[in-house]
């Protein structure tokens, strides 16, 4: 029986993202206004700080999938890995690929979910746009695309976690 962990969701901050995430979809139209005299090429997403929020989350389940699966490492060659990949792009496939053998795109393309992986790849590409110097790349169509695909993302994050946390862990014995 492959060992069972809690971890792919649980976590008191997870929750207030979700919720932050659920705010932020439900605020009423009329506080967005203020983009309203931009060109529409030029025009940010009302909704941007969703896929903003959003990313912060996933950026803390990646260092959870990593330290949860490399637990058994010593803390010290954990933490070295984390500080000398410390960022989203290098965790994701440096540092993935150290531990993992693949890319996390690739890893979710290997289970099922190559959309999620075109999603999230798309997404990181804004995000990083957004924050240097081009707001208008997180625009309503990347927002939706974001929200429609919540589930689909949320269901490869728990089976990707699932399974590296259990491939590097072994079987559970009795």
């Amino acid at each position: 029986m492959p060992c069972a962990f809690a971890g792919a969701e649980g976590r008191f901050e997870d929750y207030i993202y979700l919720q932050m995430l659920q705010r932020e979809w439900e605020r009423p139209a009329g506080e967005f206004e203020m983009f309203g005299h931009f060109a529409d090429a030029e025009r940010p997403s009302a909704r941007a700080a969703l896929v903003l929020l959003f990313w912060g989350y996933f950026e803390t389940r990646i260092e959870r999938l990593h330290r949860t699966a490399m637990r058994k490492l010593p803390q010290r060659v954990l933490e070295d890995g984390l500080r000398r990949y410390n960022g989203i792009g290098s965790r994701l496939h440096g540092l993935y690929k150290i531990f993992f053998g693949t890319t996390y795109f690739d890893d979710l393309r290997a289970r099922g979910f190559p959309a999620v992986a075109e999603l999230l790849i798309d997404i990181h590409e804004r995000r990083n746009e957004f924050a240097h110097g081009k707001p208008q790349a997180i625009n309503d169509a990347t927002v939706q695309a974001l929200v429609e695909n919540l589930k689909a993302e949320h269901e490869s994050w728990i089976a990707v976690f699932n399974a590296r946390v259990a491939s590097q862990n072994g079987r559970c014995t009795s």
